[in-house]
């Protein structure tokens, strides 16, 4: 596998992502996002009025303001510029009261009060130090908050691309970690157990774990060739966990 840093990788996210795809994904996410993760993240967080909630890795900003829209005290972090620059830039206009702060999450700054809830939406798997991250994370909870995670299922990373050119869906590695080229950066595979694993590591206790699967109606509507193999199998792991205390 290459040796990225987090450096490099935070470099071509910066890069890959226009001003118009921005924009375009400004409410609430891609296609993916709308349909199977912030769906399932939401009812994971449960009412978050008036809770203090990070938004771990917040790209464009679309799942801040899904918070703040619901009562949240959102901070959102962010170290592409790109990607923080459009994040202020969008709260600047609509004013919800959300503060961006642009670090890394392996290097967290200090952020104040601790969060109720950590929300780190598809972002583990893009992060080459993700161990830290992570710990980062769950060193920014209350004594008893939540986090919060979504990655791409390590079990079926391909699961579109391969449906639609095989008709089922086909994996040749697993257990090794590896570098996956991905449409705007790489994503790194890591088996699901190394993920969980780190989570009882850092003494958080496990509250559920989500694999959800399109509704059959929205694929078919969608027209798009492959997109069944979501109703049938998991493209998305979520995690939610509850910090000691």
């Amino acid at each position: 596998m290459t040796e990225w840093t987090n450096e490099a990788a935070i470099r071509r996210w910066d890069s890959a992502n226009t001003r118009q795809y921005m924009a375009a994904t400004a409410e609430d996410g891609d296609f993916a996002k709308r349909h199977l993760v912030n769906p399932v993240l939401l009812r994971l967080l449960g009412d978050v009025s008036g809770k203090r909630v990070l938004d771990a890795g917040c790209g464009n900003g679309y799942f801040s303001r899904m918070l703040a829209d619901r009562g949240a005290q959102v901070v959102g972090v962010e170290p592409a510029d790109s990607l923080f620059a459009f994040a202020r830039d969008t709260e600047t206009g609509r004013r919800q009261g959300i503060e961006y702060v642009q670090a890394e999450l392996a290097r967290l700054p200090e952020l104040g009060a601790a969060f109720d809830a950590v929300a780190c939406s598809m972002v583990l798997m893009a992060i080459p130090e993700w161990q830290p991250a992570m710990r980062a994370c769950v060193e920014a909870l209350r004594p008893g908050g939540q986090f919060v995670f979504a990655i791409v299922h390590p079990a079926f990373e391909g699961l579109w691309g391969t449906w639609r050119d095989h008709g089922e869906y086909r994996m040749r590695r697993y257990l090794a970690e590896y570098e996956i080229t991905g449409q705007h950066a790489p994503d790194f595979h890591r088996p699901v157990s190394a993920y969980l694993n780190e989570l009882a590591s850092l003494g958080c206790r496990l509250h559920e774990v989500a694999e959800p699967g399109l509704d059959p109606a929205v694929a078919a509507e969608s027209g798009v060739p492959g997109i069944e193999s979501y109703v049938h199998l998991p493209n998305f792991l979520l995690v939610s966990a509850y910090a000691n205390g």
